[in-house]
């Protein structure tokens, strides 16, 4: 599940804040729409490319001016994608005035074949004459993967459902001979079990899908995570990473969708090739949540099941001897720093609003540092939410505080472990998938930690 941020200091100055963002906005316009992380062009009515940013002509390897006014749209696609766009894909743009997420494949550069999502809507006049046709092109690559795997664990169930039926169908039949319909049930019930094995084997691999396999070792520090599934028979929405980004630093997320199965698994799928696309392009924290809100909603906005997200992003940069943290937070509960000396606190992030309801979000930034020995927890609320005790009240935050500070600041695989043995003490009080993420500097080998 998902809240929003809070913000304990009261009312803000909503006019100045507004102000300092449009400002912002206006700066960046440009840069923003040329080395955007996705495609944009702007076509005439027929096709003529009009406008053409820098990140597609990359893709395309071609320069700007062998494309504009030169070229047509469908003369960037391959033989079928030239052939669908004929016949449904400008058809439906005529038609609607818009088309969202269209799967077509383009002519990268090399000769290559990319597969990309593309959303088009046509811009027309105050008196409604359409003027010339805005189109958004998203790199694919990733998300095709995805769809396979994910294609194989829906023939998977759909194989596990047919067996089950015709198990029930057996049975039913059986059930007509006294002795023999037992049997016949008996097996039936065995088959019904086998198959929901099957079943939550096959969700179990696309939840690892969802997820890196392994975390990198990043040099001078030390990163732990933990997962725990509520349900095996429903796939969950929270997800984490960890990954370079040249220059010795390293950029890390975690965050969690609204929502559970196959839908909440493909948002979770954009979410992550985003959040690492657009980090980067520019891993400043702020505008990597901005780029992913833009994608969000402009992806699930126009349609009856809206999706959104919480999300931390974060930036690592060693410097000598403990490490700089710079990140920003999506509606998501606050960091948790365990320090050398024992005692924990939490970096807040007040203010920062859900990821993907609204086309402009606030985001919060924050900074911190880690030296030897500090740790710092990353987690979804699905933790703070649990609930304990015989009248089953909410854990909190102030629980997780206080187990965290009666911890010893072994570092973050320690930490993980811990928190992974009270995630397992909740019990049936643990109804939401959990993703842990801990990162920390290791201790000097020669200095004893704290003892609790």
């Amino acid at each position: 599940m998902c809240r929003t941020g809070q913000d304990p200091d009261g009312e803000r100055d909503v006019d100045a804040t507004d102000a300092v963002f449009t400002s912002l906005l206006e700066d960046s316009a440009e840069e923003l729409y040329e080395q955007a992380p996705c495609g944009y062009l702007s076509t005439l009515m027929d096709g003529t490319i009009a406008k053409i940013n820098t990140t597609l002509l990359e893709w395309l390897g071609r320069d700007r001016s062998e494309v504009v006014g030169r070229m047509r749209f469908t003369d960037l696609l391959t033989v079928g994608g030239k052939l669908y766009h004929e016949t449904h894909f400008a058809p439906l743009v005529r038609m609607k005035g818009e088309i969202s997420g269209i799967a077509l494949d383009i002519k990268a550069a090399g000769g290559q074949r990319m597969p990309v999502l593309v959303t088009s809507r046509v811009k027309a006049s105050g008196d409604g004459e359409p003027l010339l046709i805005r189109t958004t092109v998203f790199d694919a690559r990733d998300r095709r993967a995805y769809e396979t795997e994910l294609l194989r664990g829906r023939q998977a169930a759909e194989e596990a459902r047919r067996e089950a039926e015709e198990a029930h169908r057996a049975a039913e039949e059986a059930r007509q001979a006294a002795e023999e319909a037992h049997r016949q049930a008996e097996g039936a019930r065995r088959q019904a079990e086998a198959d929901r094995e099957r079943l939550q084997e096959a969700l179990a691999v696309l939840q690892q899908n969802l997820l890196p396999a392994a975390l990198p070792e990043v040099p001078g520090m030390e990163a732990g995570s933990y997962y725990h599934t509520a349900s095996p028979d429903l796939l969950g929405g929270d997800f984490y990473d960890l990954f370079p980004l040249g220059a010795d630093r390293w950029a890390f997320f975690l965050g969690d969708v609204c929502g559970k199965g196959p839908k909440a698994a493909a948002v979770t799928s954009l979410t992550r090739y985003t959040l690492r696309a657009a980090a980067m392009h520019d891993p400043d924290p702020v505008t990597v949540l901005t780029t992913l809100n833009t994608v969000l909603h402009e992806r699930y906005s126009g349609g009856g099941d809206p999706r959104y997200c919480t999300a931390v992003f974060g930036v690592l940069e060693p410097e000598g001897d403990h490490v700089s943290v710079h990140l920003a937070s999506g509606g998501h509960p606050a960091a948790l720093i365990q320090r050398a000396d024992g005692a924990a606190e939490y970096l807040h992030t007040p203010g920062g609003m859900l990821i993907g309801i609204l086309s402009w979000a606030q985001f919060t930034p924050a900074r911190t540092r880690l030296s030897p020995g500090d740790t710092m927890l990353l987690y979804t609320d699905g933790l703070t939410e649990a609930r304990t005790g015989p009248a089953r009240e909410l854990y909190g935050e102030e629980a997780l505080l206080a187990f965290t500070g009666a911890q010893p600041p072994a570092g973050p695989q320690a930490l993980v472990s811990a928190l992974s043995g009270l995630l397992a003490g909740f019990g049936d009080g643990l109804d939401d998938d959990t993703a842990l993420l801990a990162l920390g500097v290791p201790a000097p080998l020669d200095t004893p930690t704290s003892e609790t």
